[in-house]
């Protein structure tokens, strides 16, 4: 095994851990991926616990899903991973696992808006409910690649949460953001529920995540209805461009994940309200400025 495939499967499996760690998958649920140079993908195998998982173990795919080393298998839900990076070039890691909180919402057929700016910025607009489907097969990835080109994590009907990211820090990011959005929309039922951002804010955040070199789904944030978000997408880049060298280094060891840059800035920042709120001018008129400056300095009160 090179060193970058080593350091990948040394990741692949601090991620697992800390997937059954959290609770966030139990018995043989879940699986993680990363995509490895000329084709070949790094995947747990499939009927272990993720609590379990060793380097040895993980098993090594082609772009069809075979076996491409070795002995261990993929698992069944691999073909879910495939239909992500057959539509999103720009993906170099994938986390599948059923978080609590977001899967009753999938459960109980619920999408989540967004009502955190911060997660606007790392996440968008909202984490979409998927059809339903039998998770496997190129039927299981259907509703999935539907929807996954302008999207980074998906909330799928009465299974779980799939979230992708450039490598598997940003994918395990995207998966407790979602979870800890679930799970406060839950807490605020008794309370009436969430409320929704004000419309002023949406844009700018939108742009600030354009600009965060987030990836494809990210480039086609915009509102709905807006001149932008009616236009073409932007081509994708080809799969071949993009290979183990171009996915960046998470930045924790086998012991478990360590703290990681802010999602806000696309881990370039340290702090993430300067990244999202005090970096550059705002779009928009004098009075929408205002707004946002007054919530900055809420914002800083708050801190």
């Amino acid at each position: 095994m090179s060193t970058d495939r080593a350091e990948l499967a040394s990741q692949l499996v601090a991620c697992s851990h800390a997937l059954h760690k959290r609770a966030w998958v139990a018995n043989h649920d879940g699986n993680v991926s990363v995509r490895l140079a000329e084709s070949r993908f790094l995947v747990t195998p499939t009927g272990l616990s993720k609590g379990d998982i060793r380097e040895s173990w993980l098993a090594v795919v082609d772009q069809d899903g075979k076996v491409a080393e070795g002995e261990a298998r993929p698992p069944s839900e691999f073909a879910l991973h495939l239909g992500v990076y057959e539509e999103r070039p720009d993906v170099g890691a994938v986390v599948h696992a059923h978080p609590p909180y977001a899967t009753a919402l999938s459960c109980a057929g619920q999408s989540l808006q967004t009502f955190l700016p911060e997660a606007i910025v790392s996440i968008g607009l909202s984490v979409p409910l998927t059809e339903f489907a039998l998770p496997y097969g190129a039927e299981g990835a259907a509703p999935i690649r539907a929807l996954i080109g302008g999207h980074d994590a998906l909330l799928l009907d009465r299974h779980g949460v799939i979230t992708v990211g450039p490598n598997l820090e940003f994918a395990l990011l995207r998966m407790e953001l979602v979870e800890h959005m679930a799970r406060i929309h839950n807490l605020a039922q008794v309370h009436g529920g969430v409320r929704a951002l004000p419309e002023w804010i949406l844009e700018p955040l939108l742009a600030k995540r354009r600009k965060a070199g987030l990836g494809l789904a990210a480039e086609r944030s915009f509102l709905p209805g807006s001149s932008s978000s009616s236009q073409e997408p932007p081509e994708p880049r080809p799969a071949s461009s993009v290979h183990s060298a171009s996915v960046a280094p998470a930045t924790w060891n086998s012991a478990g994940p360590a703290p990681a840059p802010d999602a806000w800035s696309g881990g370039k920042a340290a702090g993430a309200c300067s990244a999202v709120y005090g970096a550059g001018e705002l779009p928009g008129n004098d009075q929408l400025k205002g707004k946002v400056d007054e919530a900055i300095s809420r914002l800083q009160r708050l801190d």
